[in-house]
């Protein structure tokens, strides 16, 4: 079992927690003007564009099965006037409605959660002593802590799964009970779950909360939930691991269940499919087998990078410069540890010290840097600037250090020292869209030549920025100008910013339809004000520019990850460490196969010599196995022709080529990135 610390922990409660006042508001209103006899029998819903009337306190369950009943049975959670509501809310004034189903993100998420619910209420059956903790949606399905005293075993698995079924079976609807902080606190402790008192107990005094019934188990949550159990009909629990309480390693340690479920069986079915596509993609594995990265016990969450590794990593940044210098960057470096006052300044020590390293140089305190920016600031600091240098587009190749916990830690995709291909841009205001386009059409530049489609979202201001509201309110805007006018869709963040500006995040889909994170674009209006960052105008007055804040790769090191799963290991020629293996189909042939070697390189070729004295067809299954692009095959026929017999990766034998044209083809390959 492995032990989780998590550092990005969320209580449990914020699921749901907007619809709480929301509902609590119209139920006052609502019994207000009842006793006032002001209040009109019926309702205006406006639905999918189509404005209904309805008798007052319906719950959109009932609206749904009155408009349309295929709907009403896929609905699992509602949205009125935009505030996440579940099916048997009241609904007590006009209002707009949509129907939240599992094509959404908040349906997912409410199956998930409600799913969670139901292996809580199958564990509190089987183990009556567990203690509940917390059990919410993550990022595909769900999870719930608890402290039992000893863990859960694989066999354990199978017995609460044996009883969430009966429970799904058992059909229970989802009941939410409104209730006091009082009221809360002494429901826990005669259900003794002290767990839920601590959480209830770090909430505000006039706080509204409330718990959650189906069949006989109650558990504290805001909601929403599916209107009822039935409603799952494929789920799987996949994992355990340790979990330490409230994300915090001096908290006790927790037992954690993983699962996913679906509203039908065929989904299930390919999620398990993709999970096992998945582990034999495993960058780890694959890295490892293919001599490309390694991790080591004496350096935990530090990639170790082998020779083929770095023919990769060299391909990707003579490609990063190449196309930046195109698009009039500069490349500069800035170094990896600097003054603790630096991050002071730069916000960085009040938003995100718990993440960085520190070190004394001359009994002076410095910081590791996990962000490249105020670096990149103080270079631009250095010197005087005109608005005619304007934009001044400064890339770096960063390496950071980020502390992440051990329990975090996977191969290359979460690491605790990794190279952003940064880029800060200074520039007037009146130049913010087409920067931003600019760097907008470069990441689609970028991802279409790896054969990655993406999604784009717009982050907005996080409860832990700084700034005003009209700058924030500015830079946001001008990152939806941006889009619009680039045409693209996207999805809205709320409160998801960097601390010191908003951002439009490209997430990719690989090729067995995961996506990933990986360029962003924030617009910073704060860095400039903090550090006084000014440039002569053509007034001769000095100005404020504003900053982009972008990457590309994200991580070099997580996209090299990325790269190998999503062509489970088998790169394409341009990026192969090794282009080409000459297999001679013996020892008096190898002497013509080093003159292939020689000519191969002499056209920077990447190629590699079998001398081994085993058979061809062992040779063969070996290249396979690497995933080396082409297999060269040389024998007495093939001297006599003065050619090479081809074997390609995908295609198998392809006959007999002149080496001048083997050249060329690859060069070719080459060229168009494929």
């Amino acid at each position: 079992m492995s032990a989780i610390k998590h550092n990005e922990y969320k209580s449990g409660w914020n699921h749901g927690k907007a619809s709480r006042p929301f509902i609590a508001r119209e139920a006052f209103l609502y019994e207000k003007k009842q006793k006032e006899g002001s209040f009109m029998e019926q309702v205006k819903v406006n639905f999918g564009g189509e404005q209904k009337t309805f008798p007052r306190g319906i719950t959109p369950l009932e609206i749904a099965k009155a408009l349309n009943a295929k709907l009403a049975k896929e609905a699992l959670a509602a949205k009125l006037n935009g505030v996440i509501v579940d099916m048997d809310s009241k609904v007590y004034n006009d209002c707009t409605l949509e129907l939240i189903t599992f094509e959404d993100e908040e349906g997912k998420r409410t199956f998930w959660h409600s799913t969670s619910h139901v292996m809580a209420q199958a564990v509190k059956r089987l183990f009556p002593d567990a203690k509940l903790t917390i059990g919410p949606a993550i990022e595909e399905g769900f999870y719930y802590d608890f402290d039992r005293g000893e863990s859960f075993t694989p066999q354990d698995l199978e017995k609460i799964e044996k009883e969430m079924e009966k429970i799904i079976n058992e059909n229970y609807s989802f009941k939410r009970l409104d209730t006091t902080r009082e009221e809360a606190i002494k429901k826990l402790m005669e259900m003794d779950e002290p767990y839920k008192i601590e959480l209830v107990q770090a909430l505000p005094e006039n706080a509204d909360i409330s718990f959650y019934q189906q069949g006989e188990f109650i558990d504290l949550c805001a909601g929403p939930h599916i209107p009822a159990t039935g409603r799952i009909k494929a789920f799987k629990l996949t994992s355990l691991a340790g979990a330490y309480w409230r994300g915090d390693e001096h908290n006790k340690m927790l037992q954690r269940i993983y699962g996913i479920s679906f509203p039908k069986k065929s989904m299930l079915d390919e999620y398990l499919t993709r999970i096992e596509e998945a582990k034999k993609r495993d960058h780890r594995k694959l890295g490892r087998e293919l001599g490309i990265f390694s991790m080591h016990e004496e350096g935990p969450g530090f990639p170790f990078f082998h020779p083929k590794g770095m023919v990769i990593w060299n391909i990707l940044t003579d490609f990063w410069r190449k196309e930046h210098r195109k698009k009039g960057y500069h490349e500069i470096k800035t170094p990896i540890i600097l003054s603790e006052k630096l991050w002071r300044m730069s916000g960085h020590w009040d938003h995100y010290k718990e993440n960085m390293y520190f070190t004394k140089i001359d009994e002076q305190d410095f910081a590791v840097k996990p962000m490249n920016c105020p670096g990149g600031i103080l270079l631009f600091k250095a010197d005087v600037h005109s608005y005619r240098e304007l934009p001044l587009r400064l890339g770096e190749l960063g390496l950071v250090h980020r502390h992440e916990l051990s329990g975090v830690l996977h191969g290359l995709m979460r690491v605790r020292c990794f190279t952003q291909d940064d880029a800060h841009i200074f520039m007037t205001t009146s130049q913010i869209e087409q920067e931003i386009i600019g760097v907008i059409d470069l990441v689609d530049y970028f991802y279409k030549i790896f054969g990655f489609k993406y999604h784009v979202e717009l982050s907005t201001r996080p409860e832990n920025s700084m700034g005003s509201d009209e700058l924030w309110e500015k830079a946001t805007k001008a990152l939806k100008n941006a889009l619009d006018k680039k045409g693209l869709p996207y999805k809205i963040n709320e409160g998801d910013g960097a601390f010191y500006g908003p951002k439009i995040d490209f997430h990719l889909k690989d090729s067995i339809g995961r996506t990933w994170q990986c360029g962003t674009i924030q617009l910073d209006f704060q860095m400039p004000e903090k550090f006084d960052l000014t440039y002569v105008g053509p007034d001769g007055e000095k100005h404020r520019p504003v900053m982009i804040h972008r990457v590309i790769f994200g991580s070099l090191e997580r996209f090299i990850g990325i790269l190998i799963e999503h062509y489970a290991g088998a790169l394409p020629v341009w990026l192969s460490p090794v282009q080409a293996r000459i297999l001679p189909i013996s020892e008096k042939h190898l002497d013509y196969a080093k003159e292939v070697k020689n000519k191969l390189e002499e056209s920077d070729i990447r190629v590699e010599l079998d001398e081994r004295n085993e058979k061809i067809g062992y040779k063969i299954r070996e290249a396979q196995m690497q995933k080396i692009p082409y297999m060269l095959i040389v024998g007495d026929k093939e001297i006599a022709d003065g050619n090479i017999s081809v074997r390609q990766r995908e295609i198998g034998d392809i006959g007999s080529k002149n080496i001048v044209d083997f050249i060329a083809e690859v060069k070719q390959k080459e060229e168009n990135k494929q």
